[in-house]
């Protein structure tokens, strides 16, 4: 991204995330929801710079003309970031939003919430079902809040045996992390079992002090995405 094009995203009135909402044409009408909140909340008048994004690296700034946005017909858009995966064990209450917003600001490309062996937290398929959508709506306000222009995917209640062949997991004693590791596995408060170890591709260490998880979860992102 160019620093003109940051600049233009830092500074505009709202940023706006639009399912699928992008493209040359000259006017974006947005959902009620979005309407509201860029119109009502956030009380963008006309003339205002608005950024609309469909969260796949396609983004236009707008003008505000009364309950529409102008655009000049320009669509810009940005390469897909260094694709950096993160899964974690479940952590209790509302930290998996805690999670998930802060990976999200930080420009992570997947979050997996895991089942792993030890995992204390077990979401049931109904229960899946509904921490999805909710975590998907945290995702979308953490993008439009950070200004980003490529939505996280985000997967629940994994199990941890499918997707540690794919990762480096978190463990005291590991090498040290490194830019090429760009699947990480963060494990519960119990730590990760015998079997769970040996089925992950290597072990990396975060530190000589005990990490929640979602502290480990975005130590991790933050070392591989600065490296």
């Amino acid at each position: 991204m160019t620093p003109a094009d940051r600049a233009l995203l830092r500074s505009a009135s709202a940023h706006v995330f639009v399912d699928g909402g992008v493209d040359g044409a000259a006017r974006v009408e947005l959902p009620d929801d979005a309407a509201h909140h860029v119109f009502r909340v956030l009380r963008v008048r006309d003339g205002d710079v608005v950024t609309v994004t469909d969260g796949a690296g396609r983004w236009v700034p707008c003008r505000a003309l009364g309950d529409v946005l102008a655009t000049d017909g320009e669509v810009r858009s940005e390469p897909a970031p260094d694709r950096v995966t993160i899964g974690c064990a479940i952590p209790k209450r509302d930290r998996p939003e805690w999670i998930v917003q802060k990976l999200t600001e930080m420009g992570v490309a997947r979050i997996v919430l895991l089942h792993a062996e030890r995992s204390v937290v077990r979401w049931d398929e109904g229960r899946a079902a509904k921490h999805a959508v909710k975590l998907g709506k945290v995702a979308v306000e953490a993008l439009q809040q950070s200004r980003g222009v490529w939505l996280p995917a985000v997967e629940v209640a994994t199990a941890a045996a499918a997707f540690l062949p794919a990762a480096v997991v978190a463990e005291p004693g590991g090498r040290p992390l490194t830019a090429d590791d760009r699947t990480v596995a963060i494990g519960p408060e119990g730590g990760w079992t015998d079997g769970e170890l040996a089925l992950a591709a290597d072990r990396v260490d975060l530190g000589s002090t005990i990490l929640r998880v979602e502290t480990a979860a975005l130590a991790a992102a933050a070392r591989v995405l600065l490296r």
